[in-house]
């Protein structure tokens, strides 16, 4: 059987989750929209979701929640929608130079409708400055997006600080909490936020089903048209099964969080002193604190890491490689080249991500195999430049304000 160490990717559904949904895959297949018994009994059993996942989220009002299909779905509908909602303002928007895909690309897309995007950097550990933030806005600033915790790293950057700024200035606050809900505490009004995507797949829930969280009073505009479902912002039929799944899957995540956190962090730890101890040539991505308590990524001096990454998999270990494969040339992850990582001279970066089905004896099968493997792609390498991956914004947009 395999090691499954890519829970940052994607993450089991648990059993209680499946049963909770099986009734509205079975039985009560009701369109939530219809008015008839069927259908008024899967508008109740969305709505009940709905509530869960507001009172998740420390949320006052359950119409705050919007279900979409999805992390980056909500990401686009949040950047897009704020900035086009705000654009007699302003054109101009901050983030982060280490985001998420979905981020990046709703920037990209914006700047090629006549916006201004400022991609801010980060320090050597992966951490952002708050005072670069502030330096960064200018009054036809109407937008900022800063992800809660990085999906690479794990680094953790802080949201409530800059929410602070953001709400002095009368700017809307996106993050993206994908990686963060269920693993740290939440709260929408800690954290100052007017905008906040979760997903499904990342809580033991199921694929294909992600929250916006929008504070009322926040304006967006809808990038999806032709119905009036999620109260005006989000047309089309809503995925209810889907939905009563993630609220079940939330709801058992904040309950375990506490001691799961704990658990983890303990099997991480473990995982990364051995590794940083026995292999040489290694080095931790991201700082040492100030990050999820399940993740850790490990550059190896020497290694190309999709090499490493397919080595492993032979061996029965399933992790993430921090780079893609994109028309035959490997590029570099642009997380870690933001961080100042150069895989010719560092190596490439592999996370190892940790959860719920994690075990000690996991972790020391790992600690067995990773050191002689490492050694034997090291002597097959073929160790040569790449650039750093193009979802990240080119070197001479990345700017220190």
């Amino acid at each position: 059987m395999s090691i499954y160490l890519d829970y940052n990717a994607t993450t089991p559904m648990r059993p209680e989750v499946l049963e909770a949904m099986r009734p509205y895959l079975d039985s009560r297949f009701g369109n939530a929209s219809s008015s008839h018994s069927r259908g008024r009994e899967a508008k109740r059993a969305l709505e009940e979701a709905r509530e869960a996942i507001a009172s998740a989220l420390g949320a006052r009002e359950k119409e705050s929640v919007v279900f979409v299909s999805g992390g980056t779905e909500a990401d686009n509908l949040a950047i897009k929608g704020a900035a086009w909602a705000a654009r007699e303002r302003g054109r101009h928007i901050v983030t982060s130079a280490v985001e998420h895909r979905a981020v990046i690309g709703a920037c990209r897309a914006l700047e090629g409708q006549g916006f201004e995007v400022t991609y801010l950097p980060v320090d050597a550990e992966g951490l952002l400055d708050p005072e670069s933030v502030k330096r960064s806005l200018r009054t036809d600033t109407t937008v900022i997006s800063l992800m809660h915790a990085n999906n690479e790293t794990g680094v953790i950057f802080p949201i409530a600080e800059i929410g602070q700024l953001a709400r002095e200035r009368g700017i809307i606050f996106h993050t993206d909490a994908v990686q963060t809900f269920g693993r740290l505490p939440i709260d929408v009004d800690t954290l100052g936020v007017n905008l906040l995507t979760i997903s499904g797949h990342k809580i033991y829930g199921p694929q294909g089903i992600g929250v916006l969280y929008v504070r009322p009073g926040t304006r967006i505009v809808p990038q999806i048209h032709g119905g009036e479902q999620e109260h005006g912002v989000r047309a089309g039929t809503e995925n209810v099964a889907a939905a009563v799944g993630m609220a079940c899957a939330a709801k058992l995540a904040l309950e375990s969080m506490p001691t799961e956190s704990c658990r983890l962090r303990t099997l991480r730890d473990r995982l990364e002193a051995v590794v940083l101890r026995r292999i040489t040539g290694t080095r931790r991505n991201g700082d040492r604190d100030q990050r999820l308590p399940n993740t850790s990524n490990i550059s190896f001096q020497g290694v190309r890491e999709d090499s490493l990454a397919v080595a492993l998999d032979l061996e029965g270990v399933e992790v993430s490689a921090g780079a893609a494969c994109a028309s035959g040339s490997l590029e570099s992850s642009h997380v870690l080249w933001a961080m100042g990582r150069r895989p010719e001279i560092d190596g490439g970066g592999i996370r190892f991500s940790l959860g719920a089905r994690t075990t000690t004896a996991e972790i020391e099968r790992v600690l067995a195999v990773l050191p002689p493997l490492v050694e034997r792609v090291r002597a097959a390498a073929d160790f040569g430049h790449r650039e750093p991956a193009q979802t990240a914004p080119a070197s001479s947009h990345l700017r220190e304000p």
